[in-house]
């Protein structure tokens, strides 16, 4: 099932069919047992509602942190060699992708994360800038992972690939990242086969597609979130981006007004547009 947050509250949808939830959206994402309470709430509806999705907002709650993990695919670290080569930074990454520890940073904050239909933006002082596609996990404050989200994680490479130093600011900006569009909530763990999606528009038409399959992710989600959480604390719980393993070339840079699309498999289509 779907759990979206709306300017109205939260909704879930289930077999094509919408109910509003009388919760409020920090208390949802925090429940170890989120899937059982949405089915118990959807069970005591008479009847789903209609037109319950109007104005979706980032599936986050403004208490909550987004945290992202780097070189988890290998064309991730490929690419993040290859962007570091000259400032000689290239055999860090190929040293963190073999790592027992893997690269775990800040993201960004809520008020800097667009959501579905939302602008993202690429930094004023920067000339490659790229968005990648990650599956999103959301976890609750204990760790556990209740579901699953798409996020795109905006990055400059020319601020990166001139010095690993400078990861924070190549990463986490105004209008950096974006959420949506909505949270898929399971009791199963996503199957291997689940595709991620990249398709960029511009003035309507293609100019860079992939798509990649999450088994081909090197680290488990599990394993992810437990450096994530071995020495912080989330209280209100914590979002964690896994990576991407979707780079474009050294030929491509986003330009204003490009449309970035992303999908995976049984979670639906994160669509935003840079300003």
């Amino acid at each position: 099932m779907k759990l979206y947050k709306t300017k109205t509250g939260p909704v879930v949808e289930k077999a094509n069919n919408l109910y509003p939830v009388k919760a409020d959206w920090l208390s949802l994402v925090n429940d170890d047992n989120l899937y059982k309470t949405l089915n118990e709430i959807i069970a005591s509806q008479q009847s789903p509602g209609n037109d319950l999705i109007n104005g979706l907002l980032p599936p986050m709650d403004p208490q909550q942190e987004l945290w992202a993990c780097g070189v988890t695919y290998l064309r991730s670290k490929i690419g993040r060699q290859e962007e570091s080569k000259a400032s000689g930074g290239s055999d860090f990454y190929a040293k963190v992708y073999d790592a027992e520890r893997p690269e775990v940073f800040f993201k960004s904050a809520w008020h800097r994360i667009a959501g579905h239909g939302g602008l993202v933006r690429i930094r004023k002082d920067s000339a490659w800038d790229v968005p990648e596609p990650e599956l999103t996990l959301v976890v609750t404050a204990s760790g556990k992972i209740i579901g699953y989200t798409i996020g795109n994680d905006m990055s400059s490479r020319s601020i990166e690939g001139e010095n690993p130093l400078y990861l924070p600011q190549a990463k986490t900006y105004d209008g950096c990242a974006a959420l949506g569009p909505c949270i898929y909530v399971t009791d199963q763990p996503l199957p291997a086969s689940v595709n991620i999606h990249l398709t960029i528009r511009r003035d309507s038409k293609v100019v860079f597609a992939d798509s990649i399959p999450v088994s081909r992710m090197k680290r488990t989600p599990e394993e992810l979130v437990s450096f994530v959480y071995r020495e912080c604390s989330f209280p209100y719980g914590c979002l964690v981006m896994t990576g991407t393993g979707i780079v474009p070339g050294s030929d491509f840079t986003l330009q204003s007004g490009d449309e970035i699309a992303i999908a995976i498999d049984g979670i639906g289509e994160l669509v935003n547009k840079v300003q």
